[in-house]
């Protein structure tokens, strides 16, 4: 597809200043492959290919040593074809030396490398956290985020491969997510048991080639996201409260671990259980029920209103990936819901009933206490009434007296000066 640029492919033997003085031992080694080349094929399968040795010793069977530059898988086999699917972010090379046996501590032939560049291009231009979710194992969804130096007005696009199409296509379901951009295309589930055993090969660039195009490898044993699953009876049996749900489609019950969440309205507390085997007995539920599963919540009130959710993830036992999980299931609830109207009267009125219970008592409480201990008399007080009485009526007493004796003299005056009126006339 020439998708991704091969740039300075270059060939050469590695310890070649060692050649002139070490050339009667060359000569007794095995000598160097020729033709090592390097080509892509798709957008990330990178295949070296290499002719065997030019006078070789008859008497030697062919085995040819290979490892990356970084010395890592090593190999050692008779094909003269090795290939690797590697995102083509980086420079990778590929070193390829003879020998005429499997035999670790014989010495290779000379080295001979090849190596392979990434694409040209302004590394600050190309996207970044490129990544891809295989949805219900039914359709991938990539995003990523522009690169440094990107125009905000440009048209990504977004190619993909895998071994079960014929060729390279071209995703159409370009989408923006606030700042991330995506696309998402179809890739359903085949009956083949090697296919979630490969991968899919993602690169993205944009139209006009101005950006670095940037690569990623998605194995299909991991990044896999199951739908909700769906909730199909809620009932209690001997006081325990039995989940019966629909596994998520694509799916067997075996490569799925679930999470079930227990809200109660009267305690206000939710109770998470995690289910690694989902199996329950319950005569209510339908049993030999294809791609369904059961739980036994215990300690659940009935007489409550308890309400359920349920989400499910991947697990090792069949994928790699186990921690993303699907979104909660839509929720389904079972038992009565609490009077609010009741219960808020007896909030207020409840109080009331008791201030006026503690007032009660506590006159009842002080009237008792009256009748069972009386007030004893205070003897000074007797004393005091007895004598005090008698001097405030001498007193009083003695205060009429003078006010009799003043009545009269004034009685007398008025009566003399009368007599003496009459006189003069």
């Amino acid at each position: 597809m020439g998708f991704c640029y091969v740039a300075g492919a270059g060939l050469k033997l590695l310890g070649s200043s060692r050649l002139v003085s070490q050339s009667a031992r060359i000569t007794e080694t095995q000598p160097p492959v020729t033709n090592l080349s390097v080509s892509v094929e798709n957008l990330c399968t990178v295949i070296w290919t290499w002719n065997p040795p030019e006078g070789a010793s008859s008497n030697c069977s062919l085995w040819y040593f290979s490892h990356f530059g970084d010395k890592q898988d090593k190999k050692i086999a008779p094909e003269t074809r090795r290939s690797i699917e590697v995102p083509l972010n980086e420079r990778i090379c590929l070193q390829v030396g003879s020998q005429c046996s499997t035999n670790e501590s014989e010495k290779p032939s000379i080295l001979v490398e090849k190596c392979i560049s990434p694409p040209e291009g302004d590394p600050e231009s190309a996207v970044t956290e490129l990544q891809c979710i295989w949805h219900n194992l039914s359709y991938m969804k990539c995003s990523w985020l522009p690169g440094r130096n990107t125009s905000p007005d440009t048209n990504y696009t977004l190619y993909y491969w895998h071994r079960s199409l014929e060729k390279i296509h071209q995703c159409e379901n370009i989408f923006r997510e606030g700042q991330y951009f995506g696309c998402s295309f179809d890739l359903t589930k085949v009956k083949d048991s090697s296919f979630e055993q490969h991968s899919v090969q993602i690169m993205v660039k944009d139209n006009a080639g101005k950006i670095k195009p940037s690569f990623n490898i998605v194995p299909l044993t991991s990044r896999v996201k199951p739908d909700p699953p769906h909730i199909k009876n809620l009932s209690f049996h001997n006081d325990d409260l039995y989940v019966q749900w629909e596994n998520p489609q694509n799916f067997i019950s075996r490569c799925l671990f679930y999470e079930v969440e227990v809200n109660n309205s009267q305690t206000e507390t939710h109770n998470v259980f995690y289910v690694q085997e989902a199996k329950c007995e319950n005569p209510e539920f339908e049993r030999n029920v294809e791609n369904t599963s059961c739980f036994m919540v215990p300690g659940v009130l009935p007489d409550t209103l308890n309400t359920v959710r349920i989400r499910v993830k991947t697990n090792k036992l069949c994928y790699e990936d186990d921690k993303l999980w699907s979104n909660w299931s839509q929720e389904m609830s079972i038992g009565k819901k609490r009077n609010s109207t009741l219960y808020i009267t007896m909030l207020l009125i409840v109080p009331v009933i008791v201030a006026g219970a503690i007032i009660v008592l506590l006159l009842y409480l002080k009237r008792l206490k009256i009748i069972i201990f009386p007030p004893i008399p205070d003897p000074g007080k007797i004393f005091k009434e007895m004598f005090g009485d008698q001097n405030d009526d001498t007193l009083h007493w003695k205060k009429y007296d003078i006010y009799e004796k003043q009545t009269k003299e004034e009685t007398d005056s008025v009566v003399l000066i009368e007599n003496l009126k009459k006189a003069s006339q």
